[in-house]
């Protein structure tokens, strides 16, 4: 376990560097210029003088690397700055924005448990079953409809037309719901049919045929067997597909005004707000390489095979 830990740290370390130095520079070579939008350029009358100087103050007449290097210094001893429209600390504003985000992203896994499992599971016990059509049928459409069509839909229809729920902001659980629902279900459809295939590939394995010879019950058999040899492809893809979740997570923050990260990294993108920008980047990229290393650790949990392995 160790030294899968010392290893991922590793990569995690090479891995920040890359995507921190990669969206430094593409951030830099956007349209837009921070200082103008600072001085709001486009209401008030600002000289070139005026522009330069705050460039200057603002460090952007420095070679690019040299930028890098005073901001990477200063991530490392965890400083990320303050905002170029607040004047706010970025870990501050990050931290405030996380609580919601998180709320969020658990809700919709809960939902896409909450479906996924049931689903998956009876379409392989009832293969080809009227149950088996309808949940392949909700596969193919959760998986084609996007998010922020559905979440449109559920405004207007949860929303406006019958107000069980808020249209927007976070006041209380109910204003929990409709996103958790629309990103859970956005996100279920991949999980029903990749549950469906795996159980069906572990119902078919030798060791559920000599239970079944030797006359264990078959919700036995199912339960303490065969679903759990088929969560690790499972595991696996919810860790591929991580990135695909806070991108949907973004998307749906920004759709129900939901005050999380999503929505705050969505409104520094379009002020040019350098340092929020980076510090969501970073912030995203610790919380892939969590989740991923315990993707890595469970596996030799929820598959036997590992542990005998392990142990050989």
């Amino acid at each position: 376990m160790f030294r899968i830990i010392g290893k991922r740290l590793v990569e995690v370390v090479l891995f920040v560097l890359f995507v921190t130095f990669c969206s430094f520079l593409f951030l830099r070579l956007a349209p837009g210029d921070p200082a103008l939008t600072i001085l709001n350029v486009d209401e008030l009358n600002v000289s070139q003088e005026q522009v330069e100087a705050l460039r200057e103050d603002m460090g952007f007449h420095d070679p690019l690397i040299v930028q890098y290097g005073k901001w990477l210094l200063d991530f490392i001893r965890l400083d990320f700055g303050n905002s170029y429209i607040t004047n706010q600390p970025v870990s501050e504003m990050l931290m405030t924005g996380l609580p919601a985000t998180m709320e969020l992203t658990i809700g919709s896994l809960i939902v896409m448990l909450i479906v996924a499992i049931p689903l998956g599971s009876l379409s392989a016990l009832y293969k080809g079953s009227w149950i088996d059509h309808i949940s392949r049928y909700f596969s193919i459409i959760g998986a084609a409809v996007p998010s922020f069509w559905l979440g449109l839909i559920f405004i207007d229809m949860f929303a406006v037309r019958l107000n069980w729920f808020p249209t927007m902001g976070r006041d209380s659980l109910l204003s929990l719901v409709l996103p958790a629902v629309t990103l859970g279900l956005a996100i279920a459809g991949v999980y029903v049919r990749l549950l469906r295939s795996s159980l069906l590939d572990s119902l078919g394995q030798e060791f559920v045929r000599a239970a079944r010879a030797r006359g264990i019950a078959e919700k036995r058999i199912f339960f303490s067997h065969a679903f759990r040899y088929s969560l690790p492809p499972v595991i696996t893809v919810f860790g591929v597909s991580l990135g695909s979740l806070i991108g949907g997570v973004v998307v749906v923050e920004v759709l129900f005004a939901y005050p999380g990260v999503g929505k705050l990294v969505v409104d520094s993108i379009r002020q040019r707000d350098y340092p929020l920008i980076q510090g969501y980047i970073v912030l995203m990229a610790a919380i892939v390489f969590v989740v991923n290393t315990l993707v890595d650790l469970s596996y030799r949990y929820v598959n036997p095979e590992l542990r005998l392995k392990k142990g050989s």
